[in-house]
């Protein structure tokens, strides 16, 4: 059986030799007569996948001994309320910044917890760019500054990382996290649901400062309380633990490529070679400000939208998958995380380019 190339923002592609390794240790990892889905979480055997996964992570994303890593449930979106509900303190304020869809679903459920005020948004562009910061307006008594560095459904990427001063910067990284060179030091949290560029879907990594536990607010409740989760080695109760498995083997499989640094460097080809056909041909085009865009998620359009049924048809039945726009934007979109390989974007260029050949 042939495997498709799948472009979807997520769940997305799996590098294939995880899936080969998952496979083949699916009814008996290593010699236990278990399946690791089937293993007690307390267990030596998964407290071994457990620690090993962390300290991959750890050195594939150079976090030191200052962070803690947890592996939560729920996803991304679940720590929307998690962290104001952990950091903000009792009567505390945050800083949030707008450039997308994510944001703003981050900010309206933060908003139910404090003070939140939208410190600086791209509304007004359609989120096609990202807002300087020195046009923000922050403040420095905030209990932190949250941004979103990729916005996956609209394709918008920063180019830099935001100064915060004193205030703990916050960043929602599900689509960006490994996927390059990052200095972890520079954040006081940093949040990534797995199923971009980590794992399967049902998993969120977070990495905060050890100065930030401790400082949840009364109501919290326990399963989201990070100094609890941190206590008890993000197993107070039974935890995703599939998913944490496929996790490590996915960091094993990208310490195996050279690491972070030698995924940016085919990340950025990836990414240069499809922007510049689209840019390159009238028949295609992308929205976003050059400056600002996407390494992971290539947002495009065809010169008449009644062609979008029959371009997707076509790229079905190339084994080209999940090509469709988001809901909220139209159009297609091709995500392109770490574990899309090369020929995934030069087979997708080529049917692009019959395609407008043959339509155009």
């Amino acid at each position: 059986m042939s495997r498709a190339y799948n472009f979807c923002a997520g769940p997305a592609t799996l590098p294939e030799p995880v899936l080969r390794q998952a496979r083949d240790e699916m009814l008996d990892w290593r010699g236990t007569g278990m399946s690791v889905m089937e293993m007690s979480h307390r267990s030596d055997e998964f407290v071994e996948i457990a620690e090993t996964a962390e300290q991959d992570l750890r050195e594939l994303a150079g976090i030191s001994d200052d962070y803690t890593v947890l592996f939560m449930q729920g996803g991304a979106s679940s720590q929307f309320a998690t962290i104001p509900l952990n950091l903000l303190g009792e009567n505390g304020r945050a800083d949030y910044v707008n450039t997308g869809i994510w944001s703003e679903k981050a900010i309206a459920e933060a908003s139910r917890y404090g003070d939140i005020q939208v410190a600086a948004s791209s509304e007004a562009s359609g989120f096609t760019t990202v807002p300087l910061q020195e046009t923000w307006n922050t403040r420095p008594d905030a209990a932190y500054l949250h941004y979103t560095p990729n916005e996956t459904i609209g394709g918008l990427e920063y180019d830099f990382i935001p100064e915060s001063g004193n205030v703990p910067l916050v960043a929602d990284m599900s689509s960006t996290m490994l996927s390059r060179p990052l200095d972890v030091s520079r954040f006081g949290l940093i949040y990534a649901g797995a199923q971009k560029n980590i794992g399967p879907s049902g998993l969120v990594v977070v990495i905060i400062r050890k100065d930030l536990l401790g400082k949840a607010r009364s109501e919290t409740p326990t399963m989201m309380n990070y100094q609890v989760i941190a206590e008890n080695g993000s197993m107070y109760n039974t935890p995703a633990t599939y998913s944490w498995y496929l996790a490590g083997l996915v960091f094993k499989w990208l310490k195996e490529q050279g690491g972070v640094d030698a995924m940016a460097a085919v990340n950025r080809r990836k990414a240069t070679k499809l922007y510049e056909f689209i840019d390159g041909n009238d028949f295609y085009a992308n929205p976003i400000d050059p400056r600002f865009r996407s390494w992971m998620n290539v947002p495009f359009t065809l010169a008449d939208d009644a062609l979008n049924g029959t371009f997707l048809k076509g790229a079905d039945e190339r084994g080209l998958l999940n090509l469709k726009g988001h809901r909220s934007v139209g159009g297609m979109r091709a995500s392109i995380y770490n574990a899309m390989p090369e020929a995934g974007v030069d087979a997708l260029i080529d049917y692009m380019a019959g395609f407008a050949k043959e339509h155009g």
